[in-house]
């Protein structure tokens, strides 16, 4: 992979920053004591304010990242445990917060509006928690991936920990692929196939892969299962502690968080398609299968998530040796910012289509195109018509 950034006397300029990460689960503590020292109610929104405006303003004043692990010091890297506490930390501090906030919810200080807002921010870090499991269940140690299915009871989303690592990797930007958005499709239509498609390729691979060890679904060695039941235990302790008056927050915080990982997902891989061999198989994942966008600020936030490409390619690469890639496809802005513009699909398709067309050196039929507007694309863009 050629890779971009010149080599400076730290393996990793970054390295402290990292830490900056756990800012996300933070956010979940701090909106009382804000609004407490300020008396302003805006801040029990303060999940989505970050997300949606800190961060892209951020973004677009700090600028692009620029450095590149380097391969002589992969091997040191990977093994520095200080970056998998980065990570193993995030989960106390999340869990804290959720508590906190079932406790706010579970009261009648809060107006109704502010309670709402508190669940926004919860719903907001918990989709950033889901990128935590994402980057702790790639992992092969055991603790790493018990951890990652902890951090998904939060939103309960625990089959994600089965699809996107059996299905997603395996089936990425082929229309096979649920989570991987098609040129053509907005965000609206992609979230109910990307939800419905994700759950059911899930339960299938994970009852396909006990089926072959002579498992039945319900054995205690289900992945899906075991997620599952970490959120029931959650969500359980949280009903005794807290009473029902606090389950339609806790709902909200949950669809909100699936609903902020699918949409990173559209964002991901919008309108790409890998090539096939001449056996009629699909290439392996290249570089070239993947949005990227190497804002510093963003890459800290989400742990080096936008360095996507390289992630595909090579899926074993923790967090910190991720590079980003000459080859791959550049967003014109960081992921914090383009998750906004996926909420308005003609703004998100005249900034992007002309993207995937240029990817592509003007032949849009090699694009992962929505096949109910298929036809009216290639029309559109002077392709050969469908079979």
């Amino acid at each position: 992979m050629q890779t971009v950034g010149k080599r400076s006397g730290s393996p990793d300029p970054k390295r402290y920053l990292w830490v900056l990460g756990l800012v996300a689960p933070s956010c979940a503590l701090l909106p009382s004591q804000l609004v407490l020292h300020t008396g302003s109610p805006v801040f029990w929104w303060l999940g989505p304010i970050i997300v949606l405006i800190v961060i892209p303003v951020l973004d677009w004043v700090v600028g692009e990242d620029g450095n590149n692990p380097h391969d002589e010091d992969y091997e040191r890297l990977s093994n520095d445990r200080y970056y998998r506490w980065c990570t193993y930390l995030f989960l106390p501090i999340q869990l804290i917060g959720l508590f906190v906030a079932a406790y706010m919810w579970a009261n009648d200080e809060l107006r109704v509006v502010d309670k709402l807002g508190l669940a926004a921010t919860l719903g907001f870090m918990s989709g950033i928690g889901i990128n935590a499991a994402h980057e702790l269940g790639h992992r092969v140690e055991r603790l790493e991936r018990w951890l990652a299915k902890i951090a998904l009871a939060q939103s309960g989303y625990g089959h994600f920990y089965v699809e996107h690592n059996k299905g997603h990797h395996a089936r990425v930007a082929t229309p096979e692929d649920p989570a991987s958005g098609r040129l053509g499709e907005s965000l609206w239509e992609f979230l109910p196939r990307s939800v419905i498609g994700g759950f059911r390729s899930g339960i299938r691979l994970e009852r396909d892969r006990l089926r072959r060890r002579n498992l039945g679904w319900w054995s205690v060695h289900n992945n899906i299962l075991q997620a599952w039941s970490m959120t029931v235990v959650l969500y359980g302790a949280l009903l005794l502690a807290f009473g029902p008056k606090m389950l339609p927050y806790l709902l909200l915080q949950a669809v909100l968080a699936a609903g902020l990982l699918e949409t990173v997902n559209y964002v991901e891989h919008y309108g790409l398609m890998r090539a096939k061999r001449p056996n009629g198989m699909w290439a392996r994942c290249s570089p070239a299968d993947s949005w990227n966008s190497d804002r510093l600020v963003t890459n800290i936030f989400l742990f080096h998530l936008q360095r996507h490409s390289d992630h595909h390619a090579n899926p074993g690469r923790r967090y910190q040796t991720l590079r980003s890639s000459r080859e791959a496809p550049q967003l014109p802005a960081g992921y914090a910012s383009m998750i906004l513009l996926a909420a308005i699909p003609p703004l998100w398709r005249h900034v992007m289509d002309p993207r995937v067309l240029a990817h592509y050196d003007g032949d849009i039929s090699r694009a992962n195109i929505a096949p109910r507007k298929r036809g009216r694309i290639l029309a559109a863009h002077g392709g050969p018509a469908p079979a």
